[in-house]
């Protein structure tokens, strides 16, 4: 990889203080809910993608899953390893950007959380384009009928939070659902520039079947807050369980 992207940058200074994060708080029950949604075989294979410090990943190989965890962020990576390592578990880790990697196998099943990689734009990036790549990166890696869980933010919040007034300052694009914001990666550091995409369930069931993917349900999905259950139109995310269409082989 070559020239961070402002994301690499902020999630390699904000690594050491990812678990402090309010959201990273319910990794175990979190995992017991994508067990019971995604129909994996015993010693099943897991892709995490976006998986940060491997919170779930590497739960889920505790738990005798074989996962392979990519991440933008080296410095993430580097905290899977370690607590991968802590917890005497075998992790693949891939240090790579979710819109281009390839990877040799295929996949039972495979996640993508909290925002992990899903409309994490780059400056340069398309609100269309680039989560239609993750999408087809990620089918690419899917055995035929794998399941997938993906939580990502809620564009009918965006809609019901911003005004005209944000439109005209640049910090919202109603077009793309795009917010634009710079963010500190931890206190005492500078801030960075950095687009968040916002999507509304209309258009996840289109990007998803573009992929080849069959979305199954959308629920609220924001963290802490799991279950099927319907989406609260001021949540901040989105659930989305689908699974690659194709027969078994």
């Amino acid at each position: 990889m070559t020239g961070k992207t402002n994301w690499e940058r902020f999630f390699d200074a904000h690594a050491p203080n990812y678990e402090e994060n309010v959201f990273t708080k319910n990794t175990m029950a979190e995992v017991d809910f994508l067990l019971e949604v995604l129909d994996l075989p015993a010693g099943g294979s897991v892709l995490d993608i976006g998986c940060g410090t491997g919170r779930h990943a590497v739960e889920l190989a505790k738990r005798g899953y074989k996962v392979t965890g990519v991440d933008l962020s080296a410095a993430m990576l580097a905290r899977g390893a370690a607590a991968a390592k802590a917890a005497q578990v075998h992790i693949d880790w891939v240090h790579a950007d979710a819109t281009a990697f390839a990877l040799p196998v295929k996949y039972d099943a495979a996640v993508c959380l909290c925002e992990g990689a899903f409309g994490l734009l780059g400056e340069g990036d398309d609100s269309i384009e680039q989560p239609l790549s993750i999408l087809g990166n990620l089918s690419r890696c899917l055995k035929p009928q794998a399941k997938v869980v993906f939580t990502v933010l809620n564009g009918v919040a965006m809609l019901r939070r911003y005004q005209n007034t944000d439109v005209a300052a640049g910090s919202f694009d109603p077009l793309g659902l795009v917010e634009s914001s710079a963010m500190p990666p931890q206190a005492g550091l500078a801030a960075i520039a950095v687009r968040e995409r916002g999507f509304v369930p209309t258009e996840l069931r289109l990007l998803f079947r573009l992929a080849g993917l069959a979305v199954l349900d959308m629920w609220g999905g924001t963290a802490g807050n799991w279950g099927r259950r319907p989406l609260d139109l001021d949540e901040m995310e989105i659930m989305v369980v689908a699974r690659k269409i194709g027969e078994p082989a």
